[in-house]
């Protein structure tokens, strides 16, 4: 089974998610925006959510982590929860 690991940071809006997204673009540490700004309880550990398999996530963000780019910044993601910043940073087959 494939496995996938993940970190990701949750707003309120995608207009947030949009500038932290320039502000991880041009530079700012991905693990400190989450502890800022993330309203999920992983943005304390630096948006950090483990390891997960296909179907453990909502929908909108599985399909990301199992087809992105493994280092690449994604999003915004809308799913019932918000809007996500994902960036993928592990991936198995």
């Amino acid at each position: 089974m494939a496995l996938a690991s993940a970190r990701h940071i949750l707003v309120a809006t995608e207009e947030e998610a949009l500038a932290l997204k320039e502000q991880i673009e041009a530079g700012e540490e991905f693990a400190q925006v989450a502890k800022d700004h993330s309203q999920c309880p992983s943005g304390a550990n630096g948006g950090e959510l483990g390891q997960f398999g296909p179907g453990m996530m909502v929908p909108e963000f599985d399909k990301v982590c199992f087809s992105a780019d493994v280092g690449s910044l994604e999003g915004p993601i809308k799913t019932q929860f918000g809007y996500h910043l994902v960036e993928v940073t592990d991936r198995s087959e």
